[in-house]
């Protein structure tokens, strides 16, 4: 391309110009070249540009710096200055809200982020704050640039120092569309939410390469840091699915349940399911006997607005179920124990799943109902030696820490530490509901009776009829279903079918809600 000093006189008028700038956008529209286009598509992805079209309304997106180009020297950089640096920055709307968003374009210098790439993601960044409105990177990227040595390591410094001042601010999601390997893992980690697509997106800090020459290991890249290992054994990813537009349409999906910034509500939408609803089909799907188990999705299904939820970490500690739904068209966050898996038990992973998510929900004023039926904590060496008290105090601490409306409804067990943790009154819950079958109590009616009646067992002459005696009698004093209710620990025991109707009226009465924490510079929550 010409320079200014080169242009011809021809050129110099205002109708010359302008003619120069199309040719110049049309050339930094086009991309490098179609053989690198080919070789994108020959992946199976798609272009930067085609993914942003994706995720934004038609027509909406804004570009920031098309024309920027690297100014680094050496190893042949100096013969090669694309336009946009391998990164697409700018806004657009999605469902006509603000949003901010950089893509990496693989197609030059295969994503790899330098001194001027990181510059246009920090001043991308830094006006996503300023406006308050949500970020979401498409990430498809090889890491540093080797070429421009430390300045592009510094570059990434620059990119979780904004992560991390934009926490709890403004959302931020992470859609993993290609490798991102070393250091640039860290920004994902760092964000409220992380999409990947399977087969075509990697998350590791080292590669297949490194771990077989450490430690002989022999893996795929999939294998080590795939769609489905981040999304069911890791935990890192949130969300996987099978192809890039289905990704970037659920990435839509989930911005229309979150608001703009910390200081706004999330969105409402006029709701066509009755506020008085009944569920009539609740009084079936829960079975009164503690020991059979059922779907907790379908008592969600039946409860919020005409079925519908977006469910965070479907694949991740299952025991656990986190949602974002709607109520009468308000947002609200759902934790519910899960019988069906691991008979609804918190353990290490459970806890950390939903201390994550209530502390979203906190940090972006959405109401938070709790859904009870959980036997306790899960027993164990290897629970006790990976932390679970130190685990189980993370989400202790991020409900204790909520300062948003939260409504917790008992439908069945609800036993020992695991009864307290899962948002009881005594640690904050606003409203406390529970059904007629609830189980409120330290312990299961067997567990209780062979540590209370030990000895009268242990003297009888038929120990276990002597035993199922104990068992029922301590059930009947402690663990009737109104027993805590006439202690003032649950605010009333509702009619499973007038459920839904209940939490719509609480939460309409609390949508006003205030509470400040005391004043200090931040927490110390455990790790």
């Amino acid at each position: 391309m010409t320079t200014s000093q080169e242009v011809p006189a021809e050129v110099n008028d205002a109708r010359g110009r302008v003619a120069e700038l199309h040719a110049i956008r049309a050339e930094v529209a086009a991309g490098p070249s179609e053989k690198a286009t080919e070789a994108q598509r020959a992946k199976g992805k798609l272009t930067a540009r085609e993914r942003i079209d994706l995720l934004l309304d038609e027509g909406t997106f804004r570009e920031v710096e098309p024309l920027r180009r690297h100014r680094a020297t050496g190893f042949g950089l100096e013969a090669k200055r694309p336009y946009t640096d391998g990164v697409i920055t700018g806004w657009g709307t999605v469902h006509g809200r603000t949003v901010f968003v950089y893509a990496h374009d693989f197609r030059i210098f295969g994503g790899a982020l330098g001194e001027a790439h990181a510059t246009k993601i920090h001043k991308i960044m830094d006006m996503a704050i300023s406006a308050g409105a949500p970020l979401v990177s498409l990430n498809d990227g090889a890491g540093a640039r080797i070429q421009e040595g430390v300045s592009a390591l510094a570059g990434y410094g620059g990119i979780f120092q904004r992560n991390t001042r934009a926490s709890g601010v403004i959302p931020q999601i992470s859609v993993m569309l290609g490798p991102c390997a070393g250091g640039a893992a860290y920004s994902p980690a760092l964000t409220d939410f992380v999409f990947m697509v399977r087969e075509t997106s990697q998350m590791f800090i080292t590669g297949p390469d490194v771990v077989q020459a450490v430690t002989g290991e022999q893996i795929t890249q999939n294998g080590l840091g795939g769609a489905d290992v981040h999304s069911a054994v890791s935990g890192v990813a949130h969300f996987a699915y099978d192809d890039e537009q289905t990704c970037l349409e659920e990435v839509r999906y989930l911005l229309s349940l979150l608001p703009q910034n910390n200081r706004e509500n999330p969105p409402t939408v006029d709701s066509h399911d009755p506020a008085d609803r009944r569920g009539d089909v609740l009084l079936d799907l829960v079975p009164a006997d503690g020991n059979r188990s059922y779907d907790m999705h379908k008592v969600i299904e039946e409860i919020v607005d005409d079925g519908e939820y977006l469910e965070v970490h479907e694949r991740w500690a299952t025991n656990i179920i986190c949602a974002l739904t709607r109520l009468d068209g308000q947002v609200v966050g759902i934790v519910a124990n899960q019988p069906a898996s691991l008979a609804g038990v918190l353990d290490i992973e459970a806890s950390e799943k939903a201390a994550r998510f209530v502390q979203l929900c906190d940090a972006f004023n959405i109401p938070i109902i709790t859904l009870l039926d959980v036997p306790g904590f899960l027993p164990g060496v290897a629970q006790e030696h990976g932390g679970i008290i130190r685990h189980g105090a993370k989400l202790l601490y991020a409900y204790c820490n909520a300062t948003v409306p939260r409504i917790s409804l008992i439908l069945r067990k609800a036993y020992g530490g695991a009864y307290i943790v899962m948002d009881s009154q005594s640690i904050g819950a606003d409203l406390t509901y529970a059904w007629p079958t609830n189980e409120i109590a330290v312990m299961g009616a067997e567990g209780a009776a062979n540590v209370i009646f030990r000895r009268q067992i242990a003297d009888a002459d038929d120990p276990e009829a002597m035993r199922a005696r104990m068992v029922k009698e301590y059930k009947a004093e402690l663990m009737h279903p109104y027993y805590a209710a006439e202690r003032g620990l649950v605010d009333d025991v509702i009619d499973p079918t007038q459920t839904r109707e209940v939490l719509i009226s609480s939460l309409a009465m609390l949508r006003t809600k205030h509470a400040d924490l005391p004043s200090r510079k931040h927490g110390n929550p455990p790790q």
